[in-house]
């Protein structure tokens, strides 16, 4: 049997994305390998995770963007370890350095939490003891995860990371209460006690959602300066497309626990290829359309207890084709390099194939 062009194009491509592939894991300092999650309820078991699979090179920045219950916080919860009692990962890996954490043991795994990896949580007030001063609490973190074991040394710790994030006259501002700081210098002090141990990944699960635009800038500006300085990995989780934009080297687009695209913000802002992305973005209020009404997401969010056989954005698809019902579709690499999970994107280099074979056959009967 003849080796035609297109079999062996079709092989330098495959050997090509397998190469892709093996640099990004040797390269990866945390790797999410076919992740399912559930929670199990009276009312059944909720699949929140189906099968998320990513990387995270060191000193990059992963954003993981979707509308609320798309599973984007609970993949975070899931690599610290830190899930309601009903909830448990069901299948999959979490790999850190190579290392599945998963069989860490819970002594491991809390030497992980904190000096490998911290979270910055939503809402700062809840996060924080309103019983306790920010001193004592800092010093709590910094004793526990860090070689600062006196109260002198974990005090001068303390202040040296209240002045990193920027808040003026730390000494005093050590010993007063949650209730006395601002909403902004409390999720300020988040994030110093996220980075007291220096963590090489840092979990940022909606950390300007309870902002103001002014102090989201600040904030944002604040972590991509920190970030930069210290060399650590970021994991950015959001439902805001806007603050996503100018931050992070790869963003993925999660709906119904799955992945429905991943690429850089070029790939998904400016060339979308799943329906879902694409409806996000049309309601952006945007300088071009102000005139313009935004065009909501038609349908209602999905009922993670009876998750579609299908494509789990299905219901709410205006394209949807009939194959979407029944299967769901893989991740399919697109001509820019990014990848989407979209049976629209096979029709469619279907159709290109087809009318490309009629071409070539058009030119040979001309010919």
């Amino acid at each position: 049997m003849a080796i035609t062009d297109t079999d062996v194009n079709s092989k330098i491509q495959e050997e090509k994305v397998e190469e892709k592939v093996r640099e990004n894991e040797e390269q990866a300092i945390l790797r999410v390998e076919n992740l399912h999650t559930s929670f199990f309820t009276d009312s059944g078991e909720v699949r929140a995770v189906n099968g998320v699979s990513f990387n995270l090179p060191k000193g990059k920045v992963l954003g993981v963007v979707g509308e609320s219950g798309s599973g984007k916080s609970v993949t975070a919860y899931s690599i610290m370890q830190i899930l309601a009692d009903t909830g448990r990962v069901v299948e999959g890996k979490i790999l850190y350095k190579g290392e599945n954490i998963l069989d860490y043991s819970e002594k491991k795994m809390n030497s992980f939490r904190g000096e490998k990896c911290s979270i910055i949580f939503q809402d700062p007030m809840t996060s924080l003891n309103p019983t306790f001063t920010i001193g004592w609490q800092l010093r709590e973190a910094i004793q526990l995860h860090t070689d600062y074991k006196t109260k002198e040394e974990a005090n001068k710790r303390a202040v040296e990371l209240l002045k990193m994030v920027g808040i003026t006259e730390p000494e005093r501002r050590m010993k007063q209460y949650p209730f006395e700081y601002s909403g902004g210098m409390r999720q300020r002090v988040m994030i110093a006690m996220a980075l007291a141990c220096e963590p090489d990944i840092l979990i940022a699960d909606e950390q300007t959602t309870a902002l103001d635009v002014t102090i989201q800038a600040q904030i944002l500006e604040l972590m991509k300066e920190l970030q930069k300085e210290m060399g650590m990995a970021i994991i950015l989780v959001t439902h805001d497309l806007g603050v996503i934009a100018s931050m992070c080297d790869e963003i993925i687009v999660m709906y119904g626990g799955r992945v429905c695209e991943r690429g850089t913000a070029d790939d998904i802002f400016y060339r979308p290829c799943h329906e879902y992305t694409k409806g996000l973005l049309r309601s952006i209020p945007d300088v071009k359309n102000m005139k313009e009404k935004l065009v909501p997401i038609g349908g209602s969010p999905i009922n993670m207890l009876s998750l579609p056989k299908g494509c789990a954005f299905c219901p709410r698809c205006e394209k949807a084709l009939k194959v979407c019902l029944e299967n769901a579709p893989d991740e399919m690499e697109m001509p820019d390099g990014h990848y989407a999970s979209c049976w629209l994107n096979v029709k469619k280099e279907y159709e290109e194939e087809i009318n490309a074979e009629n071409q070539k056959t058009a030119g040979k009967e001309h010919a």
